[in-house]
């Protein structure tokens, strides 16, 4: 394991080039505007909009968490090698008790009990203050990332020394409870590097991704290579929303629209099996500001009324990454708004060229009917404090994807010439 300097107070926390061993050194900084974004994005050669200053510069407005955002440069030889993303969040006693009410009927205990009144006469205090590697608001592997210089394993023992002294120095500001490492689509290794620290892997809900052959030029082309029952059933939900006027939004229309967005957003935000953290209400226009070529947003109108919404991203990778969506529940019964909605991402994926299009976590059977397979997402907690060891495993059960069964739309297998599109 990598020794490097003990934990600091104050804003000696700050300074930089802190020491590690074999010419490495870090700084660390506490708002995305402090960092030099010319040695930030050296390593990640600009390849994650969600890495990007921009991009967390939006996120530290979430104005309904409170959250803390750290980043960390790590250097060696005085050169950029790499770079690591932390969130500080508060969750309230409230959000623990509704998980514990569903998780535990099983396992009461007396301990347990008092515990659960705890909860009830506290709902709405700070119980318990999580340190994630990674963006709680996106998933996807966006933690950190070392160039080439540095392998996996030296990689992985650099980001655990420094979460482990970075997050003994938030202990010093508050307590934190447990460490979060999120959403790798490979468990990291060596796996007993993280287990001699006290992680536990855990899997999560899987990502799901269609994969666009190359010799679907279109919507319709995609959807002709489904079967003969996927295939109506698809064109049913099509034309199930020709009354509604769907259009790109710019930036100007997204100004003036993004009160309703928003409202659109909560609807479906509110229904989340886990609300974490709230965007800010600007999100949206922000995030069109500062991505006008990479961030698309598409508005359904029913006349002048807006009833969803859908947005994502056109990713350097090849990908195009599903985003935020909303509707209104009363029209997507109506207008199958849901439905409509996979199938525009593919549709949009296809306009752009791109051979992916990663449709996000949630709904994954529903998902299956558009083509999109699974991809395993796992997570490492580390409990740091009796509170979080108590209902660390009702929490990791909270998180585990529920039962859920495949579809297959195809007729057959899908071409093996996915991957050649231009970028």
């Amino acid at each position: 394991m990598f020794s490097f300097c003990k934990p600091v107070s104050s804003r000696k926390r700050f300074l930089p080039h802190r020491q590690l061993t074999n010419g490495y050194t870090f700084t660390l900084f506490d708002s995305a505007s402090s960092v030099p974004v010319d040695e930030w994005n050296l390593p990640t050669h600009s390849r994650s909009i969600f890495l990007d200053p921009a991009f967390l510069t939006i996120i530290e407005k979430c104005e309904h968490t409170r959250l803390q955002c750290r980043y960390v440069i790590v250097y060696h030889k005085g050169s950029p090698c790499g770079i690591i993303y932390f969130q500080v969040v508060d969750f309230n006693a409230g959000l623990f008790g509704n998980l514990l009410s569903r998780q535990v009927e099983s396992i009461r205990t007396r301990r347990l009990n008092l515990f659960e009144r705890y909860l009830d006469a506290n709902r709405n205090e700070v119980l318990l203050r999580l340190f994630t590697c990674g963006n709680n608001l996106v998933s996807g592997d966006h933690g950190f990332c070392f160039d080439k210089r540095v392998s996996r394993e030296h990689a992985n023992e650099i980001l655990l020394a420094i979460t482990d002294v970075v997050a003994r120095e938030e202990k010093l500001r508050g307590t934190i409870a447990a460490t979060l490492l999120k959403d790798f689509y490979k468990p990291l290794v060596p796996e007993k590097l993280f287990t001699d620290e006290n992680y536990s892997r855990f899997s999560v809900e899987p990502n799901m991704v269609v994969e666009i052959p190359a010799t679907a030029s279109s919507l319709d082309e995609y959807i002709a290579l489904f079967s003969k029952k996927y295939r109506n059933r698809s064109r049913s939900i099509l034309r199930s929303l020709q009354a509604l006027d769907r259009r790109d939004l710019s930036g100007r229309e997204l100004h003036d629209l993004e009160p309703a967005i928003y409202k659109l957003y909560l609807a479906v935000f509110e229904k989340a099996k886990f609300r974490l953290m709230q965007l800010p209400h600007d999100y949206f226009s922000g995030v069109k500001n500062a991505f006008p070529g990479r961030f698309f947003i598409k508005g359904y109108f029913d006349g002048e009324e807006l009833v969803a919404f859908s947005s994502c991203f056109v990713m350097p990778d090849g990908s195009l990454e599903a985003h935020y969506i909303g509707f209104d529940y009363v029209a997507n019964e109506r207008f199958e708004l849901y439905q409509n909605i996979l199938l525009d991402m593919i549709s949009e994926g296809i306009r752009h060229k791109r051979n992916r299009v990663n449709l996000g976590r949630t709904a994954a059977e529903i998902k299956t009917t558009v083509g999109s397979k699974p991809r395993d997402l796992y997570c490492y907690i580390k409990p740091q404090n009796a509170i979080s060891r108590l209902i660390q495993k009702p929490f990791i059960s909270f998180l585990q994807p529920s039962p859920w069964t495949a579809r297959n739309p195809f007729r057959e297998e899908m071409p093996a010439e996915s991957g050649n599109r231009n970028h």
